[in-house]
Order: structure tokens, then sequence, then C-alpha cells
């Protein structure tokens, strides 16, 4: 399938490289296709969520151990059950990230923002996706120092 990305043009993807996101993503219930994309060539830190159902819908993700973090919630029975998730191992976790307007940043900001509050969840067995949206922290967040 080819798609016209507003951040890489024209690109071809394969339809084994399709993630279905079966809610669509919170604000994006339209989109429920997905690719992750990257230019050609490197090693990528940042993969493009790339909508295939609206071509204008694209998200910047990340893992979180890209951050420095060790990110660890739980999924419920009817989380598991859209992913189809039956081993833990073949979950993988993503967060958005954005970088802040210049007027947003403050003095402190290093100009990027993750939403550790809405990570993406899937399933890399299956290629089904789901954004878990927790309300609460109850989840555990270790922060690294990079060396």
């Amino acid at each position: 399938m080819q798609i016209k990305s507003p951040v890489f043009g024209n690109i071809e993807i394969a339809d084994e490289k399709v993630l279905d996101f079966p809610a669509g993503l919170p604000g994006f219930e339209h989109c429920r296709r997905f690719a992750l994309v990257h230019e050609e060539g490197h090693d990528p830190d940042v993969f493009l969520l790339q909508s295939l159902d609206d071509a204008e819908v694209a998200f910047s993700v990340t893992g979180p151990e890209r951050l420095g973090i060790n990110f660890e919630f739980e999924l419920d029975d009817e989380e598991l059950a859209l992913l189809q998730l039956s081993e833990p191992a073949d979950a993988a976790v993503a967060v958005i990230i954005r970088r802040e307007a210049e007027d947003e940043a403050g003095p402190a900001s290093t100009g990027l923002r993750a939403n550790f509050m809405a990570p993406l969840v899937i399933n890399a067995a299956t290629r089904r996706g789901l954004q878990k949206v927790i309300s609460k922290l109850g989840c555990e967040i270790t922060l690294r120092a990079q060396s």
C-alpha cells in the first residue's frame, strides 16, 4: 500500500507492517491502521506512527527506555483480549513525544514532552495495538541517568 506522509512523502507500506488499533486512538478514533516508519538508512531512536486511514495524522513515538525510563503498568482483561496478548514478551511499549513550541518552553525545559499517561501498547506477534490511558498514577516509573 502506498501513502503520502506529510513527513516522508510517498512511502510504500507492506501489508505485514500494518498495525491495527481496533479502537483507534483517543481523539483519532477514525484512525485504526498505522505503520511505524523512519528515515531509511538510519538506526532510529524516534519513529513516526503514521496513520494509513488519514495521511495527515502522524505521531512521533519512542520506547521509554530510549528516554532512560523503566515504565511498568498493568493491562486489564479487556485490554489483553483486544491486543490478543498471551505472552508478555510480545508486548512493546512506546510513548508519544512532541517538541514544544518556543513560546511553551520554560527555562528548565528540554523542549521535548513525552506522554507517559497514555502509552501505546503493541502486540508484536499480532500487530494489534491500543493506547492505554492511565487516569491515576498506579504505575512505576524509574528514571536512570544516561552516561
